[in-house]
This record gives C-alpha cells, structure tokens and sequence, in this order.
C-alpha cells in the first residue's frame, strides 16, 4: 500500500508539473502575420522557461499551429522538460468578442532520486473573450490528460520502499487536471506582453496540487 501511494503522488506531482505554457495571442492583432516567435517565464508547481513558434494558415476560420519546448529551473536543465505540438482555431470571429479552442500533444520527462518517468499526454483548452487591436482580456479552460507513463525506478526506490516494483507503461488512476483563469496583453506594431492567471484541481476535484495556481508572463514576436 505504501508503495501504491507513493507512485500516485509521484505520477499527480508529475501530471501538475507544467500545466500551462499555451499560446496565448490577440486575435486582432495578428492580421497577415505567417510567424510567430514566443518566450515565456511561469509559475506552475515549478519556475519554468519556455520557448515556442507558432504559424499561421491562410484559411477561412484562423488556425495557428504551435510548437513549444517549456523547462523547469534547475541545475539538470534536461531532467525535466516538456514539448507540445498542436493548434489553435477561432471558432467565434465577430469584431471584439472571440473563442478559439486550441488542441496539444503533449510528451513531458521528469526524474527525480526515486524514479524517472516519460509521459505522452493531451491539452484541450478554450477561450472566451474581448479583443482590440492593441489590448484583450479573456477567460480559459482547460484540460491536461497524461494518458500513459513509463517508470523507471532507481535502487533508492527499490531498496527503500520497494523492491518487487516493476518498471514499465502504467495507465495512472489520477492523470489529469482542469485549470481555469484568465489571460490578457497589450499589443504592438509586432509584439504581444502577455499575461496569465488561475487555478488548477485535479481531475477528480477532490483535491488541489501542492501549488493549486499558475502564473505566465510571455512575449510574442510577429513576423509576415
């Protein structure tokens, strides 16, 4: 039992670990923009750094399609890190009010003295919200699914709380957390200062992370 409860922490604790990090854009702002270049700076479970490129298709109902590296401080930069590769629609287009729903792949590695774990998982996420030219304010909400993980245990593990364990893919009982808050910015000729703000509760919405809220700061740089 005790080894059942801690490989669920870790697997939760792991599941929380960079849950935001979306592209966040104003919508009437982009305009003929092709390319987008985005860094951000975050607060969620962990100080984390990230980096991401977004392009715009020529279609009827604006799509974006994001790609994007995130890493938590540290002195192992490459223990933990975090890709996710996806898009983003705008479903409701009037002049200032605007929904998008945006749709990531996720694959995360994260590895600490007891175990080190490599997840493929989702991101579904949407926003509602009103936009000018050079500011917007929005609500979002989320969804991230880690739908498979492979452990790795290390002799700590084994010697200390388990020796029978098995490495190997698990499905984990508790994989998933909602988060909900809002974003905003302010635009220029060719930058976007973006801001996020909410709350996280696990999948369940029995319990919250050990951090229940994440923080984003980013920039975006729009090129034709």
């Amino acid at each position: 039992m005790k080894a059942i409860k801690t490989l669920i922490f870790i697997t939760v604790s792991f599941c929380v670990y960079q849950i935001g990090n979306s592209q966040t854009v104003n919508w009437n702002s982009l305009e003929d923009s092709k390319h987008i270049l985005t860094a951000c700076f975050a607060w969620d479970y962990s100080v984390s750094y990230s980096l991401g490129y977004a392009y715009q298709l020529k279609t009827n109902a604006p799509i974006i399609l994001t790609a994007n590296f995130s890493i938590p401080s540290g002195k192992k930069l490459l223990d933990d890190f975090k890709t996710k590769i996806g898009g983003q629609i705008l479903l409701l287009n009037t002049s200032n009010v605007k929904g998008s729903m945006a749709l990531n792949g996720i694959y995360r590695r994260y590895e600490n003295p007891l175990v080190r774990l490599e997840n493929f998982g989702s991101e579904l996420k949407g926003t509602l919200g009103y936009y000018k030219q050079k500011w917007f304010v929005a609500g979002e909400v989320g969804f991230d699914k880690a739908i498979v993980t492979h452990f790795k245990h290390s002799e700590t593990f084994k010697e200390t709380i388990f020796a029978e364990v098995k490495d190997g893919w698990y499905k984990p009982a508790t994989g998933g957390n909602f988060m909900y808050g809002i974003q905003t910015g302010w635009s220029f000729k060719k930058s976007d200062i973006t801001f996020n703000i909410g709350m996280v509760r696990t999948q369940d919405f029995k319990a919250t992370p050990l951090v229940p809220y994440y923080l984003m700061l980013g920039y975006n740089h729009r090129l034709n």
